[in-house]
């Protein structure tokens, strides 16, 4: 498995991801997304994966500084690149496997 956490320092659910596969002494990397972000890439693999809606913390106050819900769905996206702290967390990938939030039902099932 090659496991990696794209999350916050200050997401609870980030924290709990972490000390899952800890638990499991199961070996992750971790990318703080509010400072490095996703690349192109690695947004195209998840999105494909989960979608754009479930990436998107509609909750946060930056999705409505920015107006996110406004704005057409070509520019959404290039905002969500552009500004990390939009993203919801933590996403968690496996290769081409993917999740958002804290779901550990579905990281038992990639062993």
């Amino acid at each position: 498995m090659n496991i990696q956490i794209f999350g916050s320092s200050k997401c609870f659910d980030t924290k709990k991801a972490q000390r899952w596969f800890k638990e499991r002494r199961v070996k992750f990397q971790y990318i703080d997304l509010p400072s490095k972000g996703l690349s192109p890439r690695e947004y195209q693999s998840v999105k494909q994966k989960i979608g754009f809606d479930a990436l998107v913390n509609t909750k946060c106050r930056a999705y409505e500084e920015l107006y996110m819900a406004y704005i057409a769905p070509a520019a959404r996206e290039e905002k969500l690149l552009e500004n990390p702290v939009l993203f919801q967390t933590p996403i968690v990938r496996n290769g081409k496997e993917a999740t958002v939030g804290y779901r550990p039902e579905v990281w038992e099932t990639w062993e």
